[in-house]
């Protein structure tokens, strides 16, 4: 579906309508979403998926979300930001009988990306699906500088 991926990242500085801002353009969909966008001291980034480097999902919802939360600390460090900047989270989930059924490592992998049981506000959603069909989770953040 999305053959020949080509990762390659971008920072910019943009101002429209009065609003200075910050982007980070970085992966598969980097010419259609900013990973990240700061105005401000608030970092809001897009939704991170279980997608390696190649483009490639990983296995079940645990692993993908150890991805995607490796992808969000990634993002953050464009912005000279870590895990502890998180202050909300929203979790998009294709499934959510999977999600109950793999609670202890999808949460582990989440305890142990901040580094112990977070502190952030967190909404959890289920969704017919994601932009490729083999995702079964994506997390996106929003952060304060």
């Amino acid at each position: 579906m999305f053959g020949n991926l080509e990762f390659h990242y971008l920072i910019s500085k943009e101002q429209h309508m009065g609003i200075s801002k910050k982007t980070f353009r970085s992966g598969p969909f980097k010419d259609f979403i900013a990973q990240g966008v700061q105005v401000g001291n608030i970092l809001y980034l897009s939704g991170q998926v279980g997608m390696d480097a190649d483009g490639k999902a990983s296995g079940d919802i645990t692993e993908q979300a150890t991805l995607a939360y490796k992808n969000i600390k990634e993002v953050l460090a464009e912005f000279g930001a870590t895990m502890d900047n998180i202050v909300d989270e929203t979790v998009f989930i294709t499934d959510m009988k999977e999600l109950m059924s793999n609670i202890s490592g999808v949460y582990g992998a989440r305890a142990k990306a901040y580094g112990r049981p977070p502190e952030v506000s967190q909404t959890v959603v289920q969704v017919v699906s994601l932009v490729q069909p083999e995702l079964k989770i994506e997390i996106k953040c929003i952060a304060h500088l």
